[in-house]
């Protein structure tokens, strides 16, 4: 007799089944089942590829290399053993004599290695400082004037073509230049005036550096225009844009102007030639 039950299908695994052999009464049972059991021999069961499966089959299940390998979400199955038969680069024809023993201080020598190493430091930045130096001075050279304005930067003027008394008019970086050669009467009269009562303070002696030669910019300081020279209430400069009036020294003695005409910077190369710039 067979029998099966089964249940529903969520609780399959838990399906049971009966066997029952009853013998018949013309014949005895069948000898196979009457007969003892003999013992039976099971095929090993295949290796399953997990992660349990490999550690068993593989892995050493005692001792230092008892690994096991893992599996989870964020890794894979694997294993591995020590590379403990990997050969290592020896290092030993790139290292200094005095470290190549393993078993000797290197602090013992570490003055001899340091000081090979600022010796070739210093080597290097001798001719490294020279070479940014020489960098550095060529692309500031790029930046500066050029030989055309260099020349206009500075102007030579001849004093024996300037007669006493007169003014001469020069260009001079795209401005007037005014050089005066004055008389003895006109030194004197400047020298004599009181510096206390002018707008822009200032004695005569500052503006000049020989009393007979007078150095200015021919510009007005009011607006900037052009003075007219040997005109004026004060025998100097005047102004004929707003009516300001400059004398024999350039200083401002009437009219809107606030300040004295600008002295440039000059020297005297020789008695008779004068370098402004």
């Amino acid at each position: 007799m067979n029998s099966l039950v089964g249940r529903a299908a969520g609780l399959a695994p838990y399906v049971s089944a009966t066997v029952n052999v009853v013998p018949p009464s013309t014949r005895p049972i069948i000898t196979e089942f009457a007969k003892k059991a003999e013992k039976l021999v099971s095929e090993p069961r295949p290796l399953i590829s997990s992660s349990y499966g490999l550690s068993k089959a593989f892995l050493p299940t005692s001792g230092w290399l008892n690994t096991r390998a893992t599996v989870g979400l964020a890794c894979s199955s694997q294993f591995r053993f020590a590379h403990t038969d990997v050969n290592f680069p020896d290092f030993s024809p790139y290292r200094r004599k005095a470290v190549q023993n393993a078993e000797v201080d290197s602090q013992s020598s570490s003055a001899d290695r340091k000081a090979f190493t600022y010796l070739m430091m210093a080597a290097a930045a001798v001719p490294g400082t020279y070479f940014t130096k020489s960098v550095v001075t060529q692309f500031l050279s790029t930046m500066s004037a050029s030989a055309d304005v260099l020349a206009l930067a500075k102007i030579e003027v001849k004093l024996d073509q300037i007669p006493e008394g007169k003014n001469m008019t020069f260009k001079w970086r795209g401005k007037p230049l005014f050089v005066r050669h004055r008389t003895a009467e006109e030194i004197a009269r400047e020298e004599a005036v009181a510096v206390a009562t002018l707008r822009d303070p200032q004695p005569d002696s500052e503006r000049v550096k020989r009393p007979e030669w007078l150095v200015l910019l021919g510009v007005c300081t009011h607006l900037g225009c052009v003075p007219v020279a040997n005109a004026g209430d004060f025998g100097g400069y005047y102004c004929p844009c707003h009516g300001s009036h400059y004398d024999a020294s350039g200083r401002i003695r009437q009219g809107p102007a606030p300040l004295n005409l600008e002295v440039p910077e000059y020297i005297f190369t020789d008695d008779s030639t004068l370098l402004v710039g």
